[in-house]
């Protein structure tokens, strides 16, 4: 089935189309700064002529960026960077919307998955806007006579933002990007609060185990595993940490979890979640160390933290033992559980909701503003990864405190002039 083909076989179903319109109204009632940017653009139009590409995770929150991006004027092309992160019903009423067209289809094998991106890239985007780099990477290597056609584009996600660094240290990135992930507005809420609520609540849903008095192994001390552990010990969980890092490492020990390396640490735990965006996290010398009826999860980007093929050599059998939970029982009898085949855990799991909807109003909120930035000022930015301008993180924020009734205080001009000086002295 080609990727046309699935679109179209989405689209025409009345019935998806109308769950989809259900689920992107309530996650629009509770968003408040994407239907306000909305209303900006609608009125401005500063996506005029503008083609749009995009490869997110299609559900409901992603489905408000959408729209906020075609309300601006642009035609926008979408489909999934994960095969098991896409809502189908989400997918098709993006699709029924005018100069908005949906190639994402739930669970699809790795050549439709590529085949839908191809698919987007033949709208002939002249922004981007990615969650993971496979797009970026894909026009680069398949379809470089597009490069100069565009104006740049954003990078949602911490791994696709360590693929276009080192893309960008060999002098392979042909366009700027925005690395929207390391902007504030998106760390320290999407990475930390978003990905320690969303993961945990998925793991506790499919399952339907309590946190408390498990011990909860959280490798990587990130933003995202920061979030994670915190979220697990507020749940009554003890909380172990592993690090390659000496700075982190000495971060999470500070602030009171146990710190070790992952060969210690597989004998204590009961859950392990990956969060570092690397792979081998967790290998074949750590599976033989952990108890049975542990459960393994992965937060990251890409589904190689946990190495599943050393895994399926060590079993004698794989069992489906509750939907999205497969256990792996090994000769001796143990079982290990890996939740969603490994892949990131909130988002790919069939109970799988994604972030809270107001945190990712936020994250998109920066990826609308850049977009536009994109489209106002493509001469200002040459080929490369850019930190997200300050002004536009800020902008985001002062949405939010305005629609949350929250009033702060602004310097003086002495206060500003005594900090933009190097002479006061005692």
């Amino acid at each position: 089935m080609t990727a046309a083909t699935a679109r179209d076989a989405l689209s025409d179903d009345d019935d998806l189309v109308a769950e989809g319109e259900k689920k992107i109204a309530w996650a629009r009632e509770h968003m408040s700064i994407l239907p306000e940017m909305a209303e900006t653009f609608a009125e401005e139009q500063p996506l005029d002529g503008e083609v749009i590409g995009m490869a997110m995770h299609v559900e409901a929150k992603t489905a408000v960026l959408v729209e906020t991006l075609a309300a601006g004027g642009a035609e926008v092309a979408v489909t999934g960077c994960n095969p098991l992160s896409t809502h189908d019903d989400v997918s098709a009423a993006l699709d029924a919307q005018e100069n908005i067209t949906s190639y994402a289809r739930h669970g699809v094998d790795d050549d439709a998955y590529y085949e839908a991106i191809e698919a987007v890239i033949d709208h002939g985007p002249t922004i981007t806007v990615d969650d993971g780099g496979d797009m970026v990477f894909r026009i680069h290597q398949e379809h470089p006579d597009l490069l100069d056609s565009i104006k740049g584009g954003c990078e949602e996600t911490t791994t696709g933002v360590h693929r276009l660094r080192a893309m960008d240290r060999d002098g392979a990135l042909d366009y700027p990007m925005f690395a929207v992930n390391d902007t504030p507005m998106k760390r320290l809420f999407d990475n930390v609060h978003g990905t320690g609520e969303s993961s945990l609540a998925n793991i506790a849903m499919t399952t339907n185990l309590s946190w408390a008095g498990k011990t909860v192994v959280v490798a990587g001390y990130g933003y995202c595993g920061r979030g994670v552990a915190k979220k697990a010990a507020g749940q009554n969980a003890d909380v172990i940490v592993t690090e390659v890092d000496p700075r982190r490492a000495l971060e999470a020990h500070m602030e009171g979890y146990e710190v070790m390396p992952m060969a210690e640490a597989a004998s204590e735990g009961d859950v392990f979640l990956t969060t570092t965006g690397n792979r081998d996290v967790i290998t074949r010398e750590h599976f033989e160390d952990m108890a049975d009826g542990t459960v393994l999860a992965n937060a990251g980007h890409f589904d190689v933290e946990i190495n599943l093929e050393q895994l399926e050599e060590m079993a004698e059998s794989v069992t489906e033992v509750r939907d999205g939970i497969e256990e792996y029982e090994l000769p001796d009898g143990r079982r290990l559980n890996v939740l969603a085949e490994g892949r990131l855990v909130n988002l790919a799991s069939p109970v799988a909701m994604g972030h809270p909807v107001e945190v990712m109003d936020q994250s998109f909120g920066v990826q609308a503003a850049c977009v536009r930035e994109l489209a106002e000022r493509p001469g200002d930015y040459a080929a490369g990864v850019h930190e997200v301008p300050d002004d536009l993180d800020r902008e985001v924020a002062e949405i939010k405190l305005d629609a949350e009734g929250v009033a702060i205080d602004g310097l003086s001009g002495e206060q500003r002039e005594y900090m933009d000086s190097w002479d006061h002295g005692t």
